[in-house]
């Protein structure tokens, strides 16, 4: 039996059940979605920017949300992950969404302080902490969700939450259609990532094979970059290893130029290219040729390509993908993927 299909072995690493958070990925979106349908608005109608505030977990949603809507979007849109706010982040016309999912993430709590202070609206997206006591005491737009999990794996939640936030400021076409669309593809895919089929049929665990002892790098371009980022943040968290992301055409600028050194490395690089149909026809053309030189260089690629007949889906399947071969990598490793020890420690010296 491959160790990805021990059920023994998924029940003793995964003891406060992550699989359950990835496995119910559709659902949460669709609960986002609705959700934010009845949530209060800030009362301003007239924004010329919006600052997405928010780090890690909370802060992947606006990046997904901000590559699906660009085509459409009529204002700047940034996503903030830092303390305080950009400089040009001032008045009552730039709306400041806070987004923390246990709303006491200190840079995201700055951001709020912040926006205050500078007459800026804002608005708390949360699960409660500080940063809900803050909204209420300030009659901030509270947007509190329900999800007792870890922050990565409430990002259909909070993408829902503000997809539906955009589309009622009017910042955002009606995303209905593509919803739809997109959750039955997610549940589709879901069924041949699921634990129960075997790796020599399952995707995610035959990719998760592939990535054990690589340096792994994602590339994405456009609606896919942020789904780039995702795939480094869960292959970090869940297993506990190395990865980082690029962007095209950007990497095609620099990054390119540094497949020689060192050779030592080079049967232990690992390149992931991400690929859809609805990417600029450019850039489709750069994931091949890209792939093609990487691959002339003598280093080890994949081409995963997005699912469905539209953006969000493509996108969103793709992130499911990474999702689930993050965890099973996490098994492969012997890792729980859930606790993220390193980075409560380093919370803790920061609070002492």
């Amino acid at each position: 039996m491959f160790p990805m299909d021990d059920p023994q072995r998924k029940a003793q690493i995964d003891a406060q059940d992550m699989y359950a958070e990835i496995h119910a990925l559709p659902e949460q979106l669709e609960r986002g979605w609705a959700a934010g349908q009845t949530l209060p608005l800030p009362t301003n109608g007239r924004w010329r920017a919006v600052v997405l505030a928010g780090m890690g977990g909370s802060a992947i949603a606006g990046d997904l949300l901000v590559g699906y809507t660009q085509p459409r979007l009529p204002i700047p849109v940034v996503v903030w992950r830092n303390y305080g706010l950009p400089a040009w982040a001032q008045g009552p016309e730039v709306l400041v969404v806070a987004s923390s999912h246990s709303g006491n993430t200190e840079e995201t709590l700055s951001a709020a302080q912040e926006a205050q202070r500078r007459g800026c609206p804002w608005l708390a997206l949360t699960t409660g902490g500080r940063l809900a006591q803050w909204a209420a005491e300030a009659n901030a737009p509270l947007w509190r969700f329900q999800h007792a999990g870890q922050p990565r794996a409430a990002v259909g939640l909070t993408f829902g939450l503000l997809l539906a936030l955009f589309t009622r400021l009017g910042l955002a076409d009606d995303p209905t259609e593509d919803l739809r669309a997109t959750v039955q593809v997610l549940r589709l895919q879901r069924e041949a990532l699921a634990f129960e089929v075997p790796t020599p049929e399952n995707p995610a665990k035959r990719l998760a094979g592939q990535l054990q002892a690589r340096w792994v790098t994602i590339f994405g371009a456009e609606f896919l970059a942020p789904v780039a980022r995702r795939w480094k943040g869960q292959i970090n968290e869940l297993a506990k290893a190395w990865a980082q992301f690029e962007a095209l055409p950007e990497a095609d600028h620099n990054t390119l130029a540094g497949l020689e050194q060192p050779p030592a490395l080079q049967q232990a690089f690992m390149a992931l290219f991400l690929d859809a149909a609805d990417l600029h026809p450019r850039n489709r053309l750069r994931v091949q040729h890209t792939r093609h030189i990487f691959l002339t260089a003598g280093l080890n690629t994949d081409v995963l390509v997005g699912q469905g007949p539209n953006r969000l889906a493509q996108q969103w399947s793709l992130l499911q993908l990474g999702d689930y071969t993050a965890y099973y990598l996490a098994l492969a490793y012997g890792h729980d993927p859930t606790p993220i020890p390193t980075i409560a420690a380093l919370k803790q010296a920061l609070a002492r």
